[in-house]
């Protein structure tokens, strides 16, 4: 549904976006992250057909980004960290106004601005004046116009910044329904919770350029490592890591705990299982530890900046 080779953008003597490549199958989401000034913003707006990219190509829901901007507009649904919202309108009024530009008849505009005020619990708020809305409620409007037009591709930028939880949980609720209808994001994000929570693939951007894509899983196993297990006994059994050290590689102990990598858990954790339960130790969980995107994120720009995980700084 988005297909990107090389896009690069300058300005002036500032490289933004280096020779970005995206690929994002329908129905998918992709997150894309990177610190302030890393180019996400901008690989967005040449996207929507906002910039024109110096160099390389694009396609978004099958149309040319450079040859075909009004059929790429058509498509998309775009939530900009700037609302641009015309507070002294009511919301009925402003969404009637953009469903009118959108060329929808009256009564399908009328019904899907309801439907979608409803869905994001602004149904309360349809006769009051976007002025009067606080930030969480001006994030949501702002995401009911983006979706007004039913677009197959949403490009969203912070969905959930300024919510409150329960308000951030519905706009995450609708991301997966949406997703479930064959929707495609892209969604740029500094919550990587909600990033790791969404995404079916993960891209970071770093001075403008991709260090690191791919699923969750794939980028935690090549930048943190195997999956980590934690065994606990019931009681304290010191001569635990010694009995099992044939087994595992203990990385880490306690008094009734050990954490170990493996790269075969179904071999290796029945077997550590038989061979605690045979020295008499009751075994009250084995586990993995989660891994995060933090994790991921923070080894992932380590290494793009050439500092280890031992934080020494390599040649």
């Amino acid at each position: 549904m988005i297909e990107a080779y090389e896009l690069t953008k300058v300005f002036d003597d500032f490289l933004a976006v280096d020779r970005v490549s995206l690929s994002i199958p329908a129905g998918s989401v992709l997150a894309l992250l990177g610190p302030n000034g890393a180019g996400k913003t901008t690989t967005v707006r040449m996207l929507t057909c906002i910039l024109a990219p110096n160099s390389g190509r694009a396609t978004v829901a099958g149309y040319d980004i450079i040859e075909q901007p009004e059929q790429v507009r058509a498509q998309v649904g775009v939530l900009t960290e700037q609302h641009g919202l015309y507070e002294r309108m009511k919301a009925v009024e402003y969404l009637d106004f953009f469903g009118r530009v959108y060329r929808l008849e009256a009564a399908e505009r009328r019904r899907r601005a309801l439907n979608l005020m409803d869905r994001f619990g602004l149904t309360n708020a349809l006769d009051k004046r976007l002025g009067e809305y606080s930030k969480g409620m001006k994030q949501k409007l702002a995401l009911v116009r983006a979706m007004l037009h039913n677009p197959p591709v949403l490009l969203l930028d912070e969905p959930t910044s300024a919510m409150d939880p329960h308000s951030a949980k519905l706009v995450r609720d609708a991301i997966i329904e949406l997703q479930r209808d064959e929707r495609t994001f892209l969604i740029t994000t500094h919550n990587l919770t909600e990033a790791q929570q969404l995404a079916d693939k993960i891209a970071i951007i770093r001075s403008g350029r991709i260090i690191a894509s791919g699923a969750f899983e794939e980028l935690a196993r090549q930048f943190v490592g195997d999956p980590v297990m934690e065994l606990r006994t019931a009681a304290p059994f010191n001569g635990l890591v010694k009995d099992v050290s044939d087994l595992v590689m203990v990385e880490s102990s306690g008094d009734d705990w050990i954490r170990y990598r493996t790269t075969d858990p179904y071999s290796i954790n029945p077997a550590l299982l038989r061979r605690v339960t045979g020295l008499g130790v009751d075994v009250v969980t084995l586990a993995p530890v989660s891994q995060t995107l933090e994790d991921v994120y923070l080894q992932v720009v380590k290494e793009d900046e050439g500092v280890p995980a031992n934080g020494e700084r390599s040649g």
